[in-house]
C-alpha cells in the first residue's frame, strides 16, 4: 500500500514534481496545500485541500509532506516551509524519478528532489531540500549544500562544492574543484 503525501505548494514545479511522483509509484498524492483563495481548485487533477495554516492540524493525519514550490527570484519560501515542516514532524522523503540515474555511492538528503533524466554520480553528496532539475548532471565528488536548485542541463563537475542556498541556473556548468556560491545565471560557465 503507497503512502499518502501532502505537496505544499502548487505552481509549476508542483507539476513537474506530481510526474515525477506518479512514476516513481511509492506515495499516494492526498492534495496540495496553497493560498486559501485557491482551495477546491485541481492541478493535475489533485485538488487543493488547505493553506499554510493548517499544516499543524493536517499534520495529525498526513506523515508526509513534500515542498513543491519552486526557487526563482528566491529560496526564503522552500527554506522557510522545511523549517514549518520539520516543526510539525513532517517526514520529508527523498524523490528520485525511475528515470535519473543516482549511483549507490552518493548520497541525498531529507526533502531533495532529482528529476527526470538527471544523473548524480558517485560519492556526490546533495543536502536538503534541494531540486536536482531535470537532465542536471552532478559529477563525483560533488557537494550540493542544503535548499539548493541546480536547474536543468546544468553540469557540475567533479569536487565542486555548491554552497548552501545557492541557485544555479539552466545550461551552466563549472569546472571541477571550484565553489559556486549566490547566484549562478542560466548559461554561465564557471572557470
Amino acid at each position: 500500500m503507497r503512502k499518502e503525501i501532502l505537496l505544499i505548494g502548487g505552481g509549476g514545479h508542483c507539476k513537474s514534481v506530481i510526474d515525477v511522483i506518479e512514476q516513481e509509484n511509492r506515495f499516494t498524492i492526498a492534495g496540495i496545500i496553497d493560498r486559501k483563495e485557491l482551495i477546491g481548485q485541481e492541478v493535475l487533477g489533485y485538488k487543493i485541500i488547505g493553506s499554510d495554516d493548517e499544516l499543524e492540524k493536517l499534520s495529525k493525519k498526513y506523515t508526509y509532506a513534500f515542498i513543491t514550490v519552486g526557487q526563482v527570484r528566491s529560496n526564503s519560501p522552500r527554506v522557510k516551509l522545511f523549517h514549518v515542516l520539520k516543526e510539525f514532524n513532517y517526514q520529508l522523503p527523498v524523490i528520485i524519478s525511475p528515470l535519473a540515474y543516482v549511483s549507490n555511492h552518493a548520497t541525498i538528503d531529507e526533502g531533495t528532489i532529482v528529476m527526470h533524466y538527471a544523473l548524480v554520480n558517485a560519492d556526490a553528496k546533495v543536502g536538503k531540500n534541494s531540486i536536482i532539475n531535470t537532465k542536471a548532471l552532478i559529477e563525483h565528488d560533488s557537494i550540493i549544500g542544503n535548499h539548493c536548485h541546480i536547474s536543468t542541463a546544468t553540469v557540475i563537475n567533479g569536487g565542486v562544492k555548491v554552497q548552501e542556498n545557492s541557485f544555479v541556473g539552466s545550461n551552466s556548468t563549472t569546472k571541477e574543484y571550484t565553489e559556486v556560491s549566490g547566484f549562478m545565471k542560466a548559461g554561465e560557465v564557471l572557470k
